[in-house]
């Protein structure tokens, strides 16, 4: 993707938003005046269905509309990534796309600013909102290289800090603001000059290209970094260690993203459903093998009832110890307050 020559204020501003992002979301949006010379792209981690195009179209004097594949995109409009695709800008269009879930997600924040990077340089404004885990790090990080500009939600302001913590542990932030202040900011930046945009990084074009599925996998020629010892949480596929400044990422062959943190909850993700598996599995042995020794006592076959029955016992004995293992995870996970809606999202989304 190519940079677009257009007007040299911050007239694309791009907003990523996770758990805890639509209050702020709507707040920004209510605040943005009618005339805003810039368009706004919008990507929050959803589920099967969103009524998000609605709910900002309520909340403010701006128009809100779904993105549309192939649409041209104006200036004073806000366009929403739908569930289930990547949102990306290319050449003052839109572009929607089933590419590999990044950060667990789809759509996903890092795509759209990545593209928004490549295409507008310097024009581009990225903001990052409410939410957990760290999408949306990596693509401010596109911007800024690029010459844009990084805006968070002051993590005292958001209900769930992870997001914007991250942002600020990793890119350099320009304006990091409350809620409340950062419609404002925006239609203030978006009066000001841009400044001079960077080339963008082969890294930074290479995993654009892979969302827009242009790559359908990622070659050899092509390696991000060096190859770790991990597996893909989606495809079990080996994952490429990439050195993204001194934050630590990680990508598959067939284009699966994720940071450190993503990975850990992926991880989680895989355990629980083994350990459910599990339970499922042992208590299933022990009503089946209590069923028979009860049958084998009717026949008067008593050895053979008493060794069934003693099998049940330990079947038993197993779901007891998969259940207390699971309990325990259920405490820290409450304890952690690492239970956020877009984890529940997330699975559907795939």
């Amino acid at each position: 993707m190519a940079h677009s020559k257009g007007p040299k204020n911050h007239n694309i501003i791009v907003i990523g938003a996770s758990a805890g992002g639509i209050e702020p979301l709507k707040q920004i949006v209510s605040d943005l005046p009618a005339d805003l010379p810039a368009a706004v792209f919008v990507v929050v981690h959803v589920g099967q269905v969103s009524y998000l195009p609605e709910i900002l179209d309520r909340a403010g004097p701006l128009g809100a509309v779904p993105a549309g594949n192939g649409a041209a995109f104006t200036m004073g409009c806000i366009y929403v990534a739908p569930p289930g695709s990547h949102l990306l800008l290319h050449d003052g269009h839109m572009l929607l796309r089933r590419g590999p879930r990044e950060n667990l997600a789809r759509p996903a924040i890092d795509p759209l600013f990545r593209s928004a990077a490549l295409s507008y340089g310097a024009s581009v404004v990225g903001v990052l909102l409410s939410g957990s885990l760290s999408d949306g790090t990596a693509g401010l990080r596109a911007v800024k290289a690029v010459g844009g500009l990084a805006v968070v939600q002051d993590s005292k302001d958001a209900l769930v800090p992870a997001m914007v913590e991250s942002a600020l542990r990793y890119v350099e932030i320009d304006h990091c603001l409350p809620a409340a202040e950062l419609g404002a900011l925006l239609a203030k930046l978006v009066a000001e000059p841009a400044g001079k945009t960077f080339p963008a990084s082969p890294v930074i074009r290479l995993e654009a290209a892979l969302a827009a599925q242009e790559h359908s996998t990622m070659k050899d020629e092509d390696r991000l970094g060096e190859l770790s010892v991990f597996t893909c949480p989606e495809c079990h596929g080996p994952l490429w260690q990439i050195e993204d400044g001194d934050m630590l990422r990680y990508r598959c062959h067939t284009g699966h993203a994720f940071t450190a943190d993503a990975v850990m909850e992926a991880q989680a993700i895989e355990a629980d459903e083994i350990l459910w598996s599990l339970l499922r599995s042992h208590q299933q042995r022990a009503a089946f093998t209590r069923r028979m020794a009860e049958r084998e006592r009717t026949k008067d076959r008593r050895e053979l009832a008493f060794e069934l029955g003693r099998r049940a016992k330990e079947y038993e004995a197993d779901a007891a110890l998969i259940e207390r293992i699971l309990e325990s995870r259920r405490v820290q996970v409450a304890d952690d307050g690492a239970v956020t809606e877009e984890g529940n999202g997330k699975k559907a989304a795939d």
